[in-house]
């Protein structure tokens, strides 16, 4: 079974639970483009990384999530594709990527709303999907920064209707 993000729920509401997110490393490529482009775009570089497509013949355990973020809302088309690394890993650890455009970076431990939902994560869905859990943790007096991810946990074949996948975003 694939690893995914460690995470604590801290509370747990009608449409979205609170989370406290382990410190994590991330292998991500950043891309100015819509986010359907953006995602395939940056797939082949990120998954060349974690199967030996770096500096050594090591390569690293898939895990889930899959993440789009942005600094802006979802409509935005700047994005950072990112593969998060299986838990517990540092950047001592990992070997360097060959591919320049993709780099390693530690996020510490946060706090974030986290929604699910099923489906397939196009871009109008998770825009819909972004208002409501923006709207929804301001109703609960939750401050939230502007960076919203897309997180997806399933192969791209897999029937849109089975497909799990969550909105996430850090509080302020």
């Amino acid at each position: 079974m694939t690893q995914r993000q460690k995470f604590q729920v801290l509370e747990k509401f009608e449409l979205f639970e609170l989370r406290q997110y382990e410190p994590c490393v991330l292998a991500e490529v950043s891309m100015t483009d819509s986010y359907g482009s953006a995602s395939t775009k940056a797939f082949r570089p990120l998954f060349s990384y974690i199967s030996k497509g770096n500096q050594t013949s090591q390569s690293i355990a898939m895990t889930a999530p899959v993440i789009a973020a942005t600094q802006d809302s979802i409509a935005s088309d700047n994005w950072k594709i990112s593969f998060v690394m299986p838990a517990g890993s540092t950047l001592k650890d990992l070997p360097l990527p060959s591919e320049a455009r993709v780099i390693l970076r530690e996020i510490g431990e946060e706090r974030c709303v986290a929604l699910a939902f099923r489906g397939r994560a196009t871009q109008s869905l998770c825009e819909k999907k972004e208002a409501l859990l923006r709207s929804a943790a301001h109703e609960k007096s939750f401050t939230l920064a502007g960076e919203s991810r897309i997180c997806r946990f399933d192969p791209p074949f897999k029937p849109g209707l089975l497909m799990y996948n969550e909105i996430v975003i850090p509080l302020a």
